[in-house]
Protein backbone atom coordinates (compact mmCIF):
# COMPACT_ATOMS: atom_id res chain seq x y z
CA UNK A 1 0.00 0.00 0.00
CA UNK A 2 1.58 3.47 -0.95
CA UNK A 3 -0.06 6.74 0.66
CA UNK A 4 2.83 9.37 0.98
CA UNK A 5 2.65 12.81 2.37
CA UNK A 6 -0.39 12.07 3.81
CA UNK A 7 -0.67 14.29 7.49
CA UNK A 8 -3.66 13.58 9.47
CA UNK A 9 -5.19 15.74 12.47
CA UNK A 10 -6.82 13.63 14.89
CA UNK A 11 -9.39 14.02 17.65
CA UNK A 12 -9.98 11.80 20.42
CA UNK A 13 -12.76 12.62 22.72
CA UNK A 14 -14.59 8.85 23.89
CA UNK A 15 -14.34 9.37 27.23
CA UNK A 16 -12.21 11.54 30.01
CA UNK A 17 -9.32 12.59 27.89
CA UNK A 18 -9.68 15.27 24.90
CA UNK A 19 -6.85 15.04 22.27
CA UNK A 20 -5.73 16.41 19.08
CA UNK A 21 -2.24 14.98 17.51
CA UNK A 22 -0.79 15.42 14.12
CA UNK A 23 0.50 12.41 12.24
CA UNK A 24 2.53 12.07 9.34
CA UNK A 25 2.18 8.70 7.01
CA UNK A 26 0.83 7.05 9.75
CA UNK A 27 4.07 6.00 11.78
CA UNK A 28 5.87 9.72 12.59
CA UNK A 29 3.69 10.99 15.23
CA UNK A 30 4.60 15.34 14.99
CA UNK A 31 2.34 16.44 18.31
CA UNK A 32 0.43 14.50 20.85
CA UNK A 33 -1.50 16.64 23.23
CA UNK A 34 -3.90 15.15 25.68
CA UNK A 35 -5.69 17.16 28.47
CA UNK A 36 -7.18 14.57 31.19
CA UNK A 37 -9.64 15.00 33.55
CA UNK A 38 -8.67 12.33 35.84
CA UNK A 39 -8.76 14.84 38.46
CA UNK A 40 -11.82 16.53 38.54
CA UNK A 41 -13.57 12.70 37.95
CA UNK A 42 -11.73 11.31 41.38
CA UNK A 43 -13.74 13.64 43.32
CA UNK A 44 -16.36 11.39 42.61
CA UNK A 45 -15.04 8.25 42.30
CA UNK A 46 -15.65 7.33 38.89
CA UNK A 47 -16.43 9.29 35.14
CA UNK A 48 -19.23 11.21 35.13
CA UNK A 49 -20.37 11.07 31.47
CA UNK A 50 -21.90 14.77 31.84
CA UNK A 51 -18.82 16.59 33.24
CA UNK A 52 -17.15 14.58 30.68
CA UNK A 53 -19.12 16.07 28.26
CA UNK A 54 -19.01 19.60 29.29
CA UNK A 55 -14.76 19.70 30.01
CA UNK A 56 -14.05 18.17 26.50
CA UNK A 57 -16.45 21.49 25.25
CA UNK A 58 -13.88 23.32 27.25
CA UNK A 59 -10.70 21.94 26.17
CA UNK A 60 -11.43 20.42 22.24
CA UNK A 61 -10.12 23.83 20.83
CA UNK A 62 -7.45 24.35 22.69
CA UNK A 63 -5.70 20.70 22.87
CA UNK A 64 -5.82 21.42 18.82
CA UNK A 65 -4.90 24.71 18.65
CA UNK A 66 -2.26 23.19 20.86
CA UNK A 67 -1.44 20.13 18.56
CA UNK A 68 -1.06 22.13 15.43
CA UNK A 69 1.42 24.87 16.96
CA UNK A 70 3.53 21.75 18.26
CA UNK A 71 3.73 19.97 14.85
CA UNK A 72 4.10 23.79 13.35
CA UNK A 73 2.05 23.40 11.17
CA UNK A 74 -1.90 25.26 10.35
CA UNK A 75 -4.97 23.87 9.00
CA UNK A 76 -4.00 24.55 5.38
CA UNK A 77 -1.12 21.58 5.82
CA UNK A 78 -3.81 18.80 6.99
CA UNK A 79 -4.43 16.38 4.32
CA UNK A 80 -7.34 14.60 6.03
CA UNK A 81 -9.53 15.06 9.92
CA UNK A 82 -9.66 11.25 11.66
CA UNK A 83 -12.01 11.37 14.66
CA UNK A 84 -13.15 8.52 17.24
CA UNK A 85 -16.64 8.12 16.21
CA UNK A 86 -17.40 5.04 18.98
CA UNK A 87 -17.42 3.41 21.13
CA UNK A 88 -17.29 5.47 24.24
CA UNK A 89 -19.65 7.87 26.41
CA UNK A 90 -22.24 9.29 23.34
CA UNK A 91 -22.00 12.74 25.00
CA UNK A 92 -18.47 13.01 24.99
CA UNK A 93 -18.08 11.33 21.49
CA UNK A 94 -20.16 14.20 20.24
CA UNK A 95 -17.66 16.89 20.84
CA UNK A 96 -14.84 15.63 18.80
CA UNK A 97 -17.34 14.37 16.18
CA UNK A 98 -18.86 17.75 15.70
CA UNK A 99 -15.59 19.36 15.73
CA UNK A 100 -14.10 17.19 13.24
CA UNK A 101 -17.16 17.85 10.83
CA UNK A 102 -16.92 21.70 11.18
CA UNK A 103 -13.32 21.24 10.58
CA UNK A 104 -13.99 19.07 7.21
CA UNK A 105 -16.50 21.17 6.30
CA UNK A 106 -14.85 24.34 6.63
CA UNK A 107 -11.40 23.52 5.17
CA UNK A 108 -13.08 21.05 2.48
CA UNK A 109 -11.09 18.28 3.99
CA UNK A 110 -11.68 14.70 4.34
CA UNK A 111 -13.20 13.28 7.04
CA UNK A 112 -12.47 9.67 8.36
CA UNK A 113 -14.18 8.49 11.47
CA UNK A 114 -12.51 5.92 13.47
CA UNK A 115 -13.05 3.10 15.74
CA UNK A 116 -11.97 3.77 18.99
CA UNK A 117 -10.25 0.06 19.94
CA UNK A 118 -8.83 0.24 16.39
CA UNK A 119 -6.65 3.40 17.38
CA UNK A 120 -5.38 1.49 20.29
CA UNK A 121 -4.43 -1.66 18.53
CA UNK A 122 -2.53 0.94 15.50
CA UNK A 123 -0.89 3.04 18.78
CA UNK A 124 1.47 0.00 18.27
CA UNK A 125 2.80 1.45 14.95
CA UNK A 126 4.12 4.19 16.45
CA UNK A 127 7.16 3.41 18.04
CA UNK A 128 7.45 0.10 16.70
CA UNK A 129 8.60 0.67 13.08
CA UNK A 130 9.23 -2.68 12.14
CA UNK A 131 5.27 -3.98 13.05
CA UNK A 132 3.37 -5.02 10.14
CA UNK A 133 0.48 -7.28 9.80
CA UNK A 134 -0.83 -10.01 10.77
CA UNK A 135 -0.26 -10.31 14.03
CA UNK A 136 -2.46 -11.01 17.68
CA UNK A 137 -3.27 -8.31 19.70
CA UNK A 138 -4.86 -8.27 23.29
CA UNK A 139 -6.75 -5.11 23.73
CA UNK A 140 -7.29 -3.97 27.63
CA UNK A 141 -8.67 -0.75 28.89
CA UNK A 142 -11.10 0.47 31.37
CA UNK A 143 -14.20 0.19 28.40
CA UNK A 144 -13.02 -3.02 26.60
CA UNK A 145 -10.86 -6.15 26.75
CA UNK A 146 -10.62 -7.54 22.99
CA UNK A 147 -8.53 -10.70 21.87
CA UNK A 148 -8.04 -9.54 17.86
CA UNK A 149 -6.52 -11.12 15.17
CA UNK A 150 -5.23 -8.46 12.89
CA UNK A 151 -5.23 -9.38 9.11
CA UNK A 152 -3.87 -6.68 7.22
CA UNK A 153 -4.22 -2.61 8.32
CA UNK A 154 -7.63 -2.72 8.17
CA UNK A 155 -8.48 -5.86 8.45
CA UNK A 156 -9.37 -6.97 12.05
CA UNK A 157 -11.36 -10.70 14.01
CA UNK A 158 -12.52 -10.59 17.21
CA UNK A 159 -11.65 -13.88 18.41
CA UNK A 160 -12.78 -12.72 22.03
CA UNK A 161 -14.46 -10.22 24.15
CA UNK A 162 -15.73 -9.54 27.71
CA UNK A 163 -18.77 -10.66 28.68
CA UNK A 164 -19.40 -9.08 31.30
CA UNK A 165 -17.13 -6.20 33.19
CA UNK A 166 -13.70 -5.43 31.33
CA UNK A 167 -10.35 -5.66 32.88
CA UNK A 168 -9.99 -2.15 33.64
CA UNK A 169 -13.43 -1.43 34.95
CA UNK A 170 -12.68 -4.71 37.31
CA UNK A 171 -9.84 -2.52 38.60
CA UNK A 172 -11.57 0.36 39.09
CA UNK A 173 -14.46 -1.90 41.37
CA UNK A 174 -11.67 -3.37 43.30
CA UNK A 175 -9.70 -0.56 44.02
CA UNK A 176 -12.28 1.34 45.07
CA UNK A 177 -13.80 -1.94 47.29
CA UNK A 178 -10.34 -1.91 49.70
CA UNK A 179 -10.34 1.72 49.66
CA UNK A 180 -7.59 2.56 47.00
CA UNK A 181 -10.16 5.21 44.89
CA UNK A 182 -9.94 6.18 41.30
CA UNK A 183 -8.27 5.24 39.25
CA UNK A 184 -8.03 1.73 40.31
CA UNK A 185 -5.47 0.71 37.35
CA UNK A 186 -2.65 2.19 38.57
CA UNK A 187 -3.50 2.38 42.28
CA UNK A 188 -3.48 -1.48 42.40
CA UNK A 189 -0.31 -1.75 40.48
CA UNK A 190 1.26 0.37 42.98
CA UNK A 191 -0.17 -1.50 46.04
CA UNK A 192 0.17 -4.97 44.96
CA UNK A 193 4.01 -4.35 44.50
CA UNK A 194 4.41 -5.13 48.00
CA UNK A 195 1.66 -7.85 48.54
CA UNK A 196 1.53 -11.40 47.85
CA UNK A 197 0.01 -12.56 45.26
CA UNK A 198 -1.01 -15.95 46.17
CA UNK A 199 -2.54 -14.62 49.60
CA UNK A 200 -6.02 -15.11 48.17
CA UNK A 201 -6.74 -17.84 45.14
CA UNK A 202 -9.06 -15.65 43.63
CA UNK A 203 -11.42 -17.63 40.86
CA UNK A 204 -10.53 -17.38 36.88
CA UNK A 205 -12.73 -17.52 34.53
CA UNK A 206 -12.71 -20.27 31.95
CA UNK A 207 -16.14 -19.76 29.44
CA UNK A 208 -16.31 -23.69 27.77
CA UNK A 209 -18.30 -22.56 25.20
CA UNK A 210 -15.97 -19.54 23.47
CA UNK A 211 -12.47 -19.84 24.65
CA UNK A 212 -11.27 -16.61 23.98
CA UNK A 213 -14.22 -14.55 25.24
CA UNK A 214 -14.01 -12.85 29.07
CA UNK A 215 -15.13 -12.77 32.30
CA UNK A 216 -14.11 -10.63 35.52
CA UNK A 217 -17.74 -9.61 36.85
CA UNK A 218 -17.42 -13.54 39.02
CA UNK A 219 -13.57 -12.35 40.17
CA UNK A 220 -15.11 -8.82 40.97
CA UNK A 221 -17.86 -10.96 43.30
CA UNK A 222 -15.41 -12.91 44.65
CA UNK A 223 -13.47 -10.30 46.17
CA UNK A 224 -16.00 -8.36 46.89
CA UNK A 225 -17.13 -11.50 49.14
CA UNK A 226 -13.98 -12.28 50.41
CA UNK A 227 -14.01 -8.70 51.87
CA UNK A 228 -17.55 -8.90 53.62
CA UNK A 229 -16.32 -12.42 55.13
CA UNK A 230 -13.41 -11.22 56.61
CA UNK A 231 -15.06 -8.50 57.85
CA UNK A 232 -17.39 -10.04 59.99
CA UNK A 233 -15.65 -12.54 61.11
CA UNK A 234 -13.26 -9.99 62.66
CA UNK A 235 -10.28 -10.91 60.38
CA UNK A 236 -7.75 -7.95 59.58
CA UNK A 237 -7.13 -7.41 55.45
CA UNK A 238 -4.03 -6.75 54.16
CA UNK A 239 -4.93 -4.28 51.44
CA UNK A 240 -1.82 -5.24 49.22
CA UNK A 241 -2.42 -8.75 49.11
CA UNK A 242 -5.78 -8.32 47.98
CA UNK A 243 -4.72 -6.19 45.44
CA UNK A 244 -1.88 -8.51 44.36
CA UNK A 245 -4.22 -11.57 44.14
CA UNK A 246 -6.17 -9.61 42.05
CA UNK A 247 -3.99 -8.43 40.33
CA UNK A 248 -2.64 -11.99 39.45
CA UNK A 249 -5.93 -13.70 38.89
CA UNK A 250 -6.72 -10.99 36.26
CA UNK A 251 -2.78 -11.18 34.22
CA UNK A 252 -3.54 -15.04 34.69
CA UNK A 253 -6.67 -15.17 32.60
CA UNK A 254 -4.93 -12.59 29.90
CA UNK A 255 -2.15 -14.59 29.66
CA UNK A 256 -3.81 -17.84 29.05
CA UNK A 257 -5.90 -16.67 26.53
CA UNK A 258 -2.86 -15.17 24.90
CA UNK A 259 -0.90 -18.45 24.97
CA UNK A 260 -3.89 -20.48 23.39
CA UNK A 261 -4.32 -17.78 20.73
CA UNK A 262 -0.54 -18.17 19.68
CA UNK A 263 -0.22 -22.38 19.79
CA UNK A 264 -3.76 -22.23 17.35
CA UNK A 265 -2.90 -19.39 15.37
CA UNK A 266 0.32 -19.75 15.02
CA UNK A 267 1.27 -16.06 14.66
CA UNK A 268 4.65 -14.47 14.83
CA UNK A 269 3.73 -11.72 16.34
CA UNK A 270 2.06 -10.33 19.33
CA UNK A 271 1.22 -7.08 20.86
CA UNK A 272 -0.55 -5.62 23.61
CA UNK A 273 -2.66 -2.31 23.74
CA UNK A 274 -5.08 -0.10 25.84
CA UNK A 275 -4.64 1.59 29.38
CA UNK A 276 -4.12 -1.61 31.18
CA UNK A 277 -1.35 -2.61 28.74
CA UNK A 278 0.88 0.29 30.54
CA UNK A 279 1.10 -2.31 33.58
CA UNK A 280 4.44 -3.30 34.25
CA UNK A 281 3.55 -7.06 35.64
CA UNK A 282 1.30 -7.75 32.72
CA UNK A 283 3.82 -6.15 30.10
CA UNK A 284 6.83 -8.38 31.82
CA UNK A 285 4.77 -11.66 32.04
CA UNK A 286 3.60 -11.07 28.40
CA UNK A 287 7.06 -10.73 27.56
CA UNK A 288 8.06 -13.98 28.86
CA UNK A 289 4.50 -15.86 27.38
CA UNK A 290 6.01 -14.93 24.48
CA UNK A 291 9.41 -15.55 24.55
CA UNK A 292 8.50 -19.13 25.70
CA UNK A 293 6.36 -19.29 22.62
CA UNK A 294 9.13 -18.02 20.37
CA UNK A 295 6.95 -15.25 19.12
CA UNK A 296 8.02 -11.52 18.99
CA UNK A 297 6.22 -8.80 21.64
CA UNK A 298 5.34 -5.33 21.12
CA UNK A 299 3.31 -2.57 22.84
CA UNK A 300 2.90 0.90 23.19
CA UNK A 301 4.71 3.42 25.51
CA UNK A 302 2.26 4.13 28.47
CA UNK A 303 1.09 7.77 27.14
CA UNK A 304 -0.20 5.98 23.77
CA UNK A 305 -1.71 3.04 26.12
CA UNK A 306 -4.31 5.75 27.54
CA UNK A 307 -6.42 6.97 25.57
CA UNK A 308 -4.66 9.62 22.75
CA UNK A 309 -5.33 11.19 19.79
CA UNK A 310 -2.09 9.52 18.24
CA UNK A 311 -3.29 6.17 17.70
CA UNK A 312 -6.33 7.91 16.31
CA UNK A 313 -4.49 9.71 13.66
CA UNK A 314 -2.39 6.62 12.89
CA UNK A 315 -5.42 4.44 12.16
CA UNK A 316 -7.09 7.19 10.13
CA UNK A 317 -4.31 7.24 7.96
CA UNK A 318 -4.78 3.56 7.25
CA UNK A 319 -8.22 3.85 6.79
CA UNK A 320 -7.84 7.03 4.84
CA UNK A 321 -5.05 5.16 2.27
CA UNK A 322 -7.68 2.65 1.98
CA UNK A 323 -10.76 4.53 0.28
CA UNK A 324 -12.50 5.16 3.09
CA UNK A 325 -14.32 8.43 3.64
CA UNK A 326 -16.86 9.82 5.92
CA UNK A 327 -19.97 12.67 5.10
CA UNK A 328 -20.91 14.72 7.56
CA UNK A 329 -24.18 12.72 8.54
CA UNK A 330 -20.99 10.96 10.43
CA UNK A 331 -22.43 10.03 13.83
CA UNK A 332 -21.38 9.15 17.46
CA UNK A 333 -22.33 5.44 18.06
CA UNK A 334 -21.26 4.20 21.96
CA UNK A 335 -21.39 1.06 21.02
CA UNK A 336 -20.16 0.58 17.93
CA UNK A 337 -18.78 -2.62 17.65
CA UNK A 338 -15.29 -3.68 16.00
Amino acid sequence: MSCDDVTILAIESSCDETAAAVVVNGREVRSSVISSQISLHTLYGGVVPEIASRKHIEKINQVIEQALDEADMTLDDIDAIGVTCGPGLVGALLVGVAEAKAISYAKKIPLVGVHHIKGHICANYIENKELTPPFLCLVVSGGHTHLVRVSDYTGYEVLGRTRDDAAGEAFDKVARAIGLGYPGGPKIERVAAEGNPHAVEFPRAKLSDSPYDFSFSGLKSAVLNYLNSCQMKGIPVVQADIAASFQKAVIDVLIGHAKQAMDEFGMERFAIAGGVAANATLREEMRAACLEKGVAFYHPSPVFCTDNAAMIGVAAYYDYCSGKRDGLDLNAVPGLRL
